[in-house]
């Protein structure tokens, strides 16, 4: 019972963490503009993200523009893309396969195979989790690094955007649950099989004279 309770706490780690990852990769917030001037009075904000850039007025107007080129994204841009929706598309596989082998399904027969089914969809899991925290920390230490460089004007500086702290809180749930279903699944492998050998007699027969033999109450 304890190893179903943490595959099935594990799996409700892992999707949201999964929908963590897809929102992360959909919000245009990877870059948000650095106000480094002492005026608090701000005209516009750019955001910047894998997918497009908004800009944001003091109004509340809201513009969006979708990269129309591929080709003239920069490279951390293309990696990150293919990263994250390779991430997420595996977390799909992941959610399938942990649900075939999980103990509260019947989709395999209950015993090893089912335990080993479980375990693979609980390390795919925690394998997205790894993956996706590497456009995130790449592109992180890109706005670092230009947020300190000189030579990088004051207008073009930009900071962490919330989007990136939505994919590392996804990331850690993806690779906490992941652990959890292979830590139920590695348990409810390893449990022994208690079972009470059944021994059958030979029916007792009667002798010549009518009545038992008494060896078979021996």
């Amino acid at each position: 019972m304890g190893s179903a309770a943490l595959e099935i706490l594990g799996l409700v780690l892992c999707l949201v963490g999964w929908v963590g990852l897809i929102l992360a990769c959909g919000l245009p917030m990877w870059q948000v503009t650095a106000f480094l001037d002492h005026n608090i009075v701000t005209a516009q904000t750019t955001w910047k993200g894998l997918w497009m850039s908004c800009v944001v007025q003091s109004t509340g107007h809201m513009q969006c523009k979708v990269y129309e080129s591929v080709l003239a994204l920069s490279a951390e841009v293309q990696a990150a893309r293919a990263l994250t929706v390779g991430a997420v598309l595996l977390a799909l596989v992941a959610l399938f396969v942990t649900l075939t082998g999980a103990q509260c399904t019947t989709c395999v027969a209950p015993g090893p195979v089912k335990a080993r089914v479980a375990l693979t969809g609980g390390a795919l899991f925690a394998l997205c989790g790894l993956l996706a925290l590497v456009p995130l920390c790449w592109f992180a230490n890109i706005v670092v690094r230009e947020f300190y460089d000189p030579a990088v004007p004051v207008s073009q500086k930009y900071e962490l955007g919330a989007a990136l702290y939505i994919g590392w809180a996804a990331s850690a749930l993806l690779m906490c649950g992941g652990g959890l279903v292979c830590c139920g699944a590695w348990v409810c492998s390893g449990r022994p099989e208690f079972t009470f050998p059944v021994k059958y007699s030979a029916p007792r027969r009667p002798t010549a004279n009518g009545e038992y033999d008494k060896k078979n109450y021996v």
